[in-house]
């Protein structure tokens, strides 16, 4: 009994010798596979971890590319700024780290509110823009007291400045911190999002941010256990976007920008040849580099309820009648359709004997009327009664066909500028389609006049005259320069094709060439090359010649002699009230007044340039807007030369 009871003690001793034995080889080589694991297998990966406690990765801002005009001076640039940026994710106590930076960056309280009042939109990984411009002091002070305050970035970063300002906003533009639906919207600004980026919001700005935008860089620094800088181990630099040149000339840009100062409306200047827009103002303005770090509310407030509407762009957002300035396009209809000839003659006996149509009277603007008139004479002195009966014998649709293959009724720049508008051209079709309601005759009546349903930009009117200045030929308008548009080429081309037209008299008689239908860029736009050529002398009559409605407006000097039409564009109705009041210009509501206009091109023996100036509520285009255009005219002649020498590549300026 005792050997057996012995025996089975041996086997169970032997058996717990066992498992015992067991466990300890499983234990041990779970602690050889962990350590195996550790030091060989997952290296990498435990590397990279404590990488991550020693070293620390800042994102850097890419830098934009600058905006520059014809003669390469600096619109928009970038300027260096210091930022600090929270990790919202590295901060354990909120509240006591915003008190440390309160303290050491001197933030107010009500910056401290509008902190908090970020933090709200953001997630717990999002990095927070604690202040986007601190000055040297603040900055060299938090980077002395760095190691104390937890998730606090430094960051040294560009800024957006614009040198011209108010003059240059509503062409290049302005950028702002990026929205949600920035970053939604365009992938390059998803691609390069690191806090505190900066993105366009208007103008070239926003068109162009695909090319200004650039890359983000990368700084790496080692860091000690309390997550104070020691080194810098590595950076990858960031990269500039790309540089836009535009077509304006900054000079000219300023000048009519000065012209404008005071007023609401636009002055807009245009090579009639290669289409390159000089000079695209719009006042009033505003100071572009007031967003560049978010705009204070009492900024913009001011901005915002200005009756002047500082904020839209007036030269292509604008809509306006264009008044008598539409007229030469009206004769020219007339002239192309055979409706009538530079000869037929029509009466205006003046207020007394007012155009009456239907029961309904149409008066001209010339109380005593005009007489006997000839299409050069009525071009000339701006009859309206003229103009009323040329409209009613042409019709509103092949009136149409022509106000639109000029460049009006539809947008010039394309998605350049997001904010531009159309226009309208009307005709039955569109009233039909549109409105539900049958067009009537009295509506082609003042549609003659440049009134009723037409509407247009005046970057359309600047168009429109370019198009006819250079003989009635399409040309491609654009603000960003394209060195592929050859002048001399378009020039030469143009020049053989009026010859080769004036030849040709089976096309002369082929009304098919009025159709409506796309016309290509640098094709001609006429039947009859001379109806064209009428309608410029005309123009050239009502500038430099007695009774001509901008007389006062001429120069003398044939250097600087210019061909253009004045333009009045009522706002409202004038009743028999009105008339018999016939009130002073003072007298009259300023929402009430007439817009002035004027339109022209210069120099009127070799043109090149096309203007057309636009003052909401200026009252009359003769008085006001004529006198602005000559200003502008002898300077865009005098500036001529200097852009020549650019365009065939000297550098000189001399």
């Amino acid at each position: 009994m005792n050997r057996t009871s012995n025996v089975e003690k041996l086997r169970l001793i032997s058996r717990r010798v066992f498992i015992l034995g067991a466990a300890k080889l499983v234990l041990f080589g779970a602690i050889t596979s962990r350590l195996y694991n550790l030091q060989i297998s997952d290296r990498k990966k435990y590397e990279i971890l404590s990488d991550k406690n020693r070293l620390r990765e800042w994102k850097t801002p890419p830098q934009r590319g600058i905006i520059t005009d014809y003669f390469n001076n600096i619109l928009a640039n970038n300027d260096r700024v210091f930022q600090v940026h929270l990790a919202l994710d590295e901060v354990n106590n909120f509240n006591e780290t915003i008190f440390r930076l309160k303290n050491v960056v001197g933030l107010s309280d009500i910056e401290v509110k509008k902190i908090y009042k970020k933090k709200e939109k953001l997630k717990p990984w999002d990095t927070l823009v604690i202040s986007d411009n601190l000055s040297w002091s603040q900055f060299s002070k938090l980077n002395l007291y760095l190691h104390e305050i937890e998730g606090a970035k430094p960051v040294l970063s560009t800024s957006r400045y614009y040198p011209y300002g108010n003059d240059l906003v509503h062409v290049v533009g302005y950028v702002g911190e990026a929205s949600i639906k920035d970053i939604e919207s365009k992938k390059e600004i998803k691609e390069n999002h690191v806090p505190g980026l900066k993105v366009g919001k208007s103008g070239l700005e926003y068109s162009q941010e695909n090319l200004l935008i650039g890359k983000y860089g990368i700084k790496r620094y080692e860091v000690n256990a309390s997550g104070k800088r020691i080194s810098q181990v590595d950076y990858i630099k960031e990269i500039q976007g790309k540089e836009v040149k535009t077509t304006i000339d900054i000079e000219l840009q300023k000048s009519a920008q000065k012209l404008l100062k005071g007023t609401a409306g636009s002055i807009c200047v245009m090579d009639i040849y290669t289409g390159e827009i000089i000079v695209m103002a719009s006042s009033p303005s505003y100071d572009p580099n007031k967003f560049t770090h978010g705009i204070n509310k009492k900024d913009w407030d001011e901005i915002n309820n200005d009756p002047l509407k500082p904020l839209i762009n007036k030269s292509l957002a604008g809509l306006y009648s264009p008044g008598s300035t539409f007229k030469p396009l009206v004769a020219l209809a007339a002239l192309e359709f055979g409706t009538i000839n530079s000869n037929t003659v029509i009466q205006c006996k003046g207020h007394k004997h007012p155009y009456e149509l239907y029961g309904i009277k149409y008066h001209c603007w010339k109380k005593d009327g005009h007489g006997y008139m000839k299409l050069r004479n009525a071009i000339k002195q701006s009859c309206d009664i003229y103009f009323y009966e040329m409209a009613r014998i042409l019709g509103v649709d092949k009136l149409s066909i022509i106000a639109k293959r000029y460049g009006l009724g539809s947008k010039i720049l394309n998605d350049v500028y997001h904010d531009e508008k159309n226009g309208l051209v009307p005709n039955t079709k569109w009233k039909k389609n549109i409105l539900e309601k049958n067009w009537y005759l009295g509506e082609t009546v003042i549609n003659g006049i440049g009134q009723g349903y037409i509407q247009t930009t005046p970057l359309q009117l600047c168009l429109m005259t370019a198009q006819l200045a250079n003989g009635g030929y399409k040309i491609k308008p654009h603000i960003i320069f394209d060195d592929s548009i050859d002048y001399e080429k378009i020039k030469n081309k143009i020049q053989n094709d009026i010859k080769n037209s004036k030849l040709n008299v089976s096309e002369i008689n082929n009304q098919n060439i009025l159709k409506e239908k796309d016309i290509n860029h640098y094709q001609r736009m006429y039947k009859n090359h001379n109806n064209v050529k009428f309608v410029l002398e005309a123009m050239f009559a009502s500038t430099n010649e007695k009774y001509g409605t901008s007389y006062k407006s001429r120069y003398d000097e044939e250097k600087y002699q210019f061909a253009g039409k004045t333009g009045t564009s009522q706002v409202r109705k004038i009743t028999e009230q009105d008339r018999k009041l016939d009130l002073d210009f003072s007298q009259i509501k300023y929402k009430n007044r007439d817009h002035a206009l004027y339109i022209a091109f210069a120099p009127y023996n070799n043109p090149r340039y096309s203007i057309s100036v636009l003052i909401e509520h200026g009252g009359s285009g003769s008085k006001i807007a004529a006198p602005m255009a000559k200003k502008l005219i002898k300077q865009i002649i005098d500036r001529h030369k200097l852009r020549e020498q650019i365009r065939n590549g000297s550098t000189s300026l001399a």
